[in-house]
């Protein structure tokens, strides 16, 4: 149909296609589109029969791009207690088994063996943070670097633009991608003890290699710290780090994306569906998830221990232009089946859109992981202002009834005991998204109630939340609403012992919570608590820290959340008991006497009426 010959680049993807921004095979498609070139993609190619998927497109004249989608392959795979998922969100009908364990290891080793003198070029969010040496928990041991481990030339990582747009240009040239040592943002492998390239670009930070990470877990885990400050600085070093035969050289990453550059890649040609051939085959929970929302910004200044947004999209806050987002909404609201509802305007956290450092300079010279860790930098412009408009302007569109906000919200910008940078404009976001961006219930995440297990995941007190949940019920009140908050905690983190999590369950049981939306802690790779989980120890310190892991730990953990389930009532009362804390059982579970006794008045009267109604029936058939 297109009159092609041949094709520059083919990517293997473990996604289903869907032509739409919020997934990632389908920006890098669009924007090698816009360049001029022609791209195949070879959506969850079946990698168990005889490889007819990965070469009925032949050769590409530049490389193969691989991918696992939008999820690492063993997250999307498995649960916290490794048990093999029945779905996947991200296949036609929600059916697992459309992709491989470790899915970009297994596609380039696959095109490795079938066109040996292809370059492969590694992307996404399984490639970016298993970029080094890393812990993988589904196999309970410390990885190599991917590129080590698959055999890919090269890597990006992190969000793909503008590495992705150098390296075409360049392999356009006839430059290989083992020549492309000089681009910001990518990985690659070089002969061990060889003279490094570009030394004059960047200074170079040598981590402890792989083998010495095998033998001391403290080694692993003081190479964390540089990693991630290196990931989140403006103005980074280059980090090597030797592994085997090879050093792998990580060059610094791009600058975060202008509004012009961003606005770009949103910008592009989207259908906005998943592909015609999956009609019927059922429907993409993923992308009916998000099929009429849009996306702000990328980015996340929160540096949460256990969130790997910071890692693969940094922790500056990209913002797209008002233009661009309300072009999106006409598009939107042209789709078939929209009904006036667009289901979340926001981005990795719902109110950071517009966010940055007063001065550039400062910001410049930051190392520190998070803005609003431990405290609230006094650089950090949080005005809410740039939502305010946005959400009014989104309110007038004539095919609008509604735009929800539900990606979920830091609650602890809204709050001026905690936000010191706080101005008048929380009071008018409060007011805005109570009153017309709320679908029902709104999604904050305070996580935990203990102030040492906070403190490690970068979290700020509880006490915070408090003074949220006062303002926004206070906000519902004012306007005649009741829209309850379902707070997202979890359990089994490191620093959390079974203590916090009884303190946790009473402390929200006093607040009126019964938690739904609950989870045991997954180590997943380029987290300060993976590391912790791992090696015992904060990376930043060194110092150990407590972490639960055998499955038995963590049920004792997660069972608190479900106090008010009867089955769960004996163990969580032994459980209070062992730890001295028997001033928590009237609170949780009520007094067991008390509850005794009103279960033997319960059955006398059940008896007396079962005997009272033999006699009647008696009676009658008589």
């Amino acid at each position: 149909m297109r009159g092609w010959e041949e094709l520059d680049v083919i990517l293997i993807s473990g996604d289903a296609y869907v032509d739409h921004p919020a997934f990632g095979a389908a920006v890098i498609g669009r924007i090698m589109e816009s360049e001029g070139f022609r791209i195949a993609i070879v959506p969850q190619p079946n990698w168990q029969d005889d490889l007819r998927d990965f070469k009925k497109m032949g050769k590409p004249r530049l490389f193969f791009g691989v991918t696992s989608g939008c999820m690492d392959s063993m997250v999307n795979h498995y649960t916290a207690g490794r048990r093999k998922r029945s779905t996947d969100a991200y296949t036609p009908g929600g059916k697992s088994g459309f992709r491989p364990d470790y899915a970009s290891v297994k596609y380039t080793q696959i095109l490795k063996e079938l066109y040996p003198d292809v370059p492969v070029l590694l992307g996404g969010i399984e490639a970016s943070l298993r970029r080094v040496t890393h812990y993988d928990y589904w196999e309970d041991k410390l990885w190599p670097n991917i590129l080590s481990k698959s055999g890919a030339d090269m890597l990006v990582y992190g969000m793909g633009e503008m590495p992705l747009r150098a390296i075409m240009q360049l392999a356009d040239m006839g430059v290989p991608l083992s020549s492309m040592t000089h681009i910001p943002q990518t990985a690659f492998l070089a002969p061990r003890g060889s003279e490094l390239p570009d030394a004059e670009l960047w200074k170079t930070l040598k981590l402890n290699s792989h083998e010495k990470c095998l033998r001391d877990k403290v080694a692993f885990a003081a190479n964390f710290k540089h990693v991630e400050q290196e990931s989140n600085k403006v103005q980074a070093n280059r980090l090597t780090q030797d592994v085997g035969d090879h050093t792998l050289v990580i060059n610094p990453p791009y600058p975060p994306m202008s509004e012009k550059q961003i606005d770009t890649s949103f910008d592009l040609p989207y259908t906005r569906l998943p592909h015609p051939k999956y009609r019927k085959r059922g429907k993409l929970p993923a992308f009916e998830m998000i099929k009429f929302s849009i996306n702000m910004h990328r980015g996340c200044f929160g540096g949460c221990s256990f969130c790997t947004i910071s890692a693969h999209q940094g922790k500056f806050v990209s913002s797209r232009s008002e233009e661009s987002i309300l072009k999106e909404v006409d598009q939107v609201v042209k789709m078939p089946d929209f009904k006036g509802y667009i289901s979340d305007l926001g981005g990795p956290s719902g109110n950071m859109y517009k966010m940055k450092g007063k001065v550039q300079s400062i910001c410049d010279r930051c190392v520190a992981p998070s803005c609003i860790h431990p405290v609230v930098c006094s650089n950090l412009d949080t005005s809410h202002q740039g939502m305010i408009d946005i959400y009014k302007k989104v309110d007038e569109h004539p095919e609008v009834k509604k735009a929800f906000v539900s990606s979920g919200i830091r609650y602890d910008l809204l709050t001026r005991s905690y936000n010191k940078n706080a101005d008048d404009t929380i009071d008018t976001y409060m007011d805005q998204l109570v009153s017309r961006h709320v679908s029902g219930r709104l999604k904050v995440a305070p996580e935990h109630t203990s102030d040492d297990t906070l403190k490690i995941m970068r979290k700020p007190s509880f006490k915070h939340f408090h003074e949220f949940k006062k303002s926004y019920d206070a906000a519902n009140k004012r306007h005649g609403l009741n829209q309850p908050l379902i707070p997202y905690f979890i359990s089994s983190h490191p620093g959390c012992e079974e203590k916090d999590m009884a303190n946790l369950a009473a402390e929200t049981k006093d607040l009126g919570f019964r938690l739904e939306q609950v989870q045991d802690f997954t180590p997943t790779p380029m987290t300060v608590a993976t590391i912790i989980y791992y090696t015992g120890v904060h990376p930043y310190t060194l110092r150990p820290v407590y972490t639960a892991k055998s499955a038995k730990q963590k049920k004792n953990q997660h069972l608190f959340f479900f106090w008010y389930k009867k089955e769960n009532h004996s163990i969580i009362r032994d459980k209070l008991r062992s730890m001295g804390r028997e001033d928590l059982m009237d609170k949780l579970i009520g007094n067991r006497k008390k509850a005794n006794k009103n279960e033997i008045i319960k059955n006398r009267k059940k008896h007396h009426s079962k005997s009272k109604n033999a006699r009647s029936n008696s009676r009658k058939s008589r």
